[in-house]
């Protein structure tokens, strides 16, 4: 089993740690790093482990056969991957294609 990121993903978590930190929703800089970093390792370790649901027709625009799992932070955040899921020489890879928060697009889910 494999994850891997789009580079467009990887540049959202880089983005996410700026956000936190501009918007003041992390007071150090070095806290809204943390933050980022430890919701990718989290994906990259847990994203097997997770319930896949197939996604909304919203979300097609990240690709055909597309899935997606949450990964809450907080008793306000939850965060939402959407992936693919191919076979290659016999292992399975997920591929991310897309992360967003319930902030964004909690109108967008079932």
């Amino acid at each position: 089993m494999k994850v891997l990121f789009l580079p467009e993903v990887v540049d959202q978590f880089l983005e996410l740690a700026e956000v936190l930190y501009d918007k003041g929703y992390l007071g150090f800089k070095e806290a809204a790093i943390d933050y980022s970093e430890k919701l990718f390792r989290d994906i990259h370790a847990n994203l097997h482990r997770k319930v896949k649901k197939g996604a909304p027709a919203y979300f097609k625009r990240y690709g055909t056969d597309i899935f997606y799992s949450s990964f809450k932070r907080s008793k306000h955040t939850v965060w939402y991957v959407f992936y693919s899921v191919h076979s290659i020489d016999g292992e399975t890879v997920y591929l991310v294609r897309h992360l967003t928060n319930n902030h964004i697009i909690a109108r967008y889910l079932d």
